[in-house]
């Protein structure tokens, strides 16, 4: 238990080993070793004055009990950071490092031309060097923190955003920023939380950081693509005539775990890939993420699509010889003409033509389906005209 409550509440500041990011100090430290039990239990409980520190004891507003304090003191004192490490991968709650991303300039300059332009771009600015590992890219939520750019949250008025901005959120990991970023700051952030609609999708990316695996993870995750992504896009990732090839050198070293996570998590809408961020965990999408991700070491150059069955009818195959799918096709080649047919999109399943794979498949089907519909008929048609002619004539 005591590393579930650390990967839960600790991690996103002290690291997944206990190692500390960026200021907050490690705690795999020798040196705590030595501290007397009562002061690191204080420590955690009353948390410390005018740091990120919050207090967790649920007698000062925290959320943790006597207990829960007592087990993470213990972890502390006596338990394997390796294991506490790869207990925090396994749930999915490895933090982002670095904790900071960089806004796209575009997008940002396009921002500075709304109303109060500046305010926005600042709030931007602040937001991507110290929100974005909590709250995520957009301010769209993660799994420890909930999404800032949500209807719901703008309808809360300045000063309730503002108090929590300032004095942190009891009981959650919401530290209080007032000793560390100027009123002007806080002001800025609550204008953006407040005008998030205005603002581009893609303004604040994730920080690009490749997705922690452990053994269980990646056995995790080749269980979950066994079971739901396999028939698709192949047990071996080589993709089929449903869907692309995920394990293609292309498309592994052009696309980031952030990304590869963000269409399975979302799916690609107008395609056959579905959204699984409703049926999943983070840490199941994660761990299928991770699994994806170690096949492209040994990932070949061009795919060659797997073939259930014999491939299917030869007018519903394509031509793999020339395709080397990407995460957009290519439009064009180097006589200008257009060769976007000729590519197929990882994980949508979409030619160049907007056809996807599976709508091929369809009507051949459909092209069986309504030849065994004419015979029935012609069988039927046949057989009444057979009665007909073999029913006596009335002679009187």
């Amino acid at each position: 238990e005591a590393m579930t409550l650390y990967a839960e509440n600790c991690a996103v500041c002290h690291g997944s080993n206990g190692e500390g990011i960026g200021a907050t100090p490690p705690l795999n430290n020798p040196a705590l070793l030595t501290m007397p039990y009562e002061d690191l239990y204080k420590t955690i409980a009353r948390g410390r004055y005018q740091t990120a520190m919050p207090a967790w004891s649920i007698e000062d507003g925290g959320a943790l009990s006597d207990y829960q304090i007592d087990e993470l003191v213990l972890l502390i004192l006596h338990g394997d950071w390796g294991e506490t490490g790869d207990r925090v991968v396994n749930l999915g709650l490895a933090p982002l490092i670095p904790f900071t991303t960089e806004a796209d300039p575009a997008l940002l300059e396009e921002i500075g031309k709304l109303p109060d332009g500046a305010t926005l771009q600042t709030a931007i600015t602040l937001f991507a060097a110290n929100c974005v590992s909590c709250h995520g890219a957009d301010g769209v939520g993660t799994g420890i923190a909930p999404a800032l750019n949500d209807p719901a949250v703008r309808e809360k008025t300045v000063d309730e955003i503002t108090r929590v901005i300032t004095y942190g959120n009891t009981g959650t990991l919401m530290a209080g920023w007032g000793n560390i970023l100027a009123p002007e700051d806080i002001s800025a952030l609550v204008t953006l939380i407040q005008r998030w609609e205005e603002v581009p999708s893609g303004t604040i990316p994730a920080p690009d950081v490749p997705i922690a695996v452990t053994e269980e993870s990646l056995a995790l995750g080749s269980q979950l693509y066994a079971a739901n992504c396999s028939r698709c896009h192949g047990p071996e990732g080589q993709g089929t005539p449903r869907a692309p090839s995920l394990n293609v050198k292309s498309f592994l070293t052009e696309t980031s775990d952030q990304a590869i996570q963000q269409i399975v998590t979302l799916g690609v809408p107008g395609t056959a890939m579905p959204t699984w961020g409703d049926r999943m965990t983070e840490a199941e999408v994660q761990a299928i993420v991770g699994f994806i991700r170690q096949w492209e070491p040994t990932a070949p150059e061009v795919a060659v699509l797997t073939r259930p069955g014999g491939g299917g009818p030869p007018w519903s195959r394509t031509d793999t010889s020339t395709t080397a799918p990407g995460l957009m096709p290519s439009t064009s080649s180097s006589t200008g003409t257009n060769t976007a047919d000729a590519t197929t999109n990882p994980l949508t399943g979409i030619n160049g033509s907007g056809q996807t794979v599976l709508q091929a498949i369809l009507d051949w089907r459909l092209l069986v389906l309504l030849g065994v519909i004419l015979s029935i008929a012609f069988t039927l048609i046949y057989s009444g005209l057979d009665a007909l002619r073999r029913m006596p004539r009335n002679t009187g």
